[in-house]
C-alpha cells in the first residue's frame, strides 16, 4: 500500500518538476531578450525576472524534485528489484541527467540574476528543449521496458531531437523574417 501511495506521489511531484524545468529555460530566453528593450525597461524587467525566476524554482521546481527523488527511494525501499533491470538502470542514467541539468539550470538563473551570461536567446532555446529529450526518453524506457522496444524509442527520440532543432531554427527564421530580433 505504501508502495502506491509513493507511486502516486512520484507521478505528480515528476509533473510539477518537469513543469518548472520547462517554463524556467522560457524565463531565460525573456530574461535575456529583456536587455533588447533598453536600459530602463531592462533594469524593470531584470528585476521582475529575478523575482519569477526565484521563485518558480525555489517554491515549486526544486521541492519537486526533492520530493520525486524521495518519493522514488521509498519504491525503491518496497521493491529493490526493480534495480536489477536493465531499463530501470537506463532510467536512472536519465534522471542523473536531469538532476544535472536543474543545477545547471539553477546556475544559470544566478548568472541572469548577477547579469553575467553570455547565453544567447537561441542557445536557450536549444537548452529549453533538453528536459524535453530527457522525459521522453524516461517515459519511453518506464513504458516500453524491453530492449528492442527502448532501441526503437530512442531512435524515435534522436528523429525527435532533430525535428525540434529544425523546428527552432525555422522559428528563428520566421522571427528574422518579422522583423525581429534574435
Amino acid at each position: 500500500m505504501i508502495y502506491l501511495y509513493a507511486k502516486a506521489v512520484h507521478i505528480i511531484f515528476v509533473i510539477c518538476w518537469m513543469a518548472g524545468l520547462f517554463y524556467m529555460p522560457r524565463l531565460f530566453i525573456y530574461h535575456t531578450e529583456a536587455k533588447d528593450k533598453g536600459v530602463e525597461a531592462y533594469a524593470i524587467l531584470h528585476k521582475q525576472f529575478t523575482i519569477m525566476e526565484n521563485r518558480l524554482w525555489w517554491v515549486i521546481t526544486t521541492p519537486a524534485m526533492y520530493i520525486t527523488i524521495a518519493s522514488a527511494l521509498v519504491m525503491l525501499h518496497f521493491n529493490p528489484a526493480l534495480l536489477s533491470m536493465g531499463w530501470m538502470q537506463f532510467k536512472l542514467a536519465f534522471v542523473v541527467g536531469l538532476i544535472f541539468y536543474h543545477f545547471k539550470s539553477q546556475q544559470i538563473m544566478y548568472i541572469l540574476r548577477d547579469e553575467k551570461s553570455t547565453w544567447t536567446s537561441g542557445q536557450l532555446r536549444m537548452w529549453n528543449e533538453v528536459s524535453t529529450i530527457i522525459l521522453f526518453a524516461i517515459v519511453f524506457l518506464v513504458i516500453l521496458k524491453s530492449t528492442l522496444n527502448w532501441i526503437f524509442g530512442v531512435l524515435g527520440l534522436l528523429g525527435l531531437a532533430i525535428l525540434l532543432m529544425v523546428l527552432i531554427k525555422l522559428y528563428k527564421k520566421y522571427r528574422q523574417s518579422k522583423g525581429e530580433k534574435v
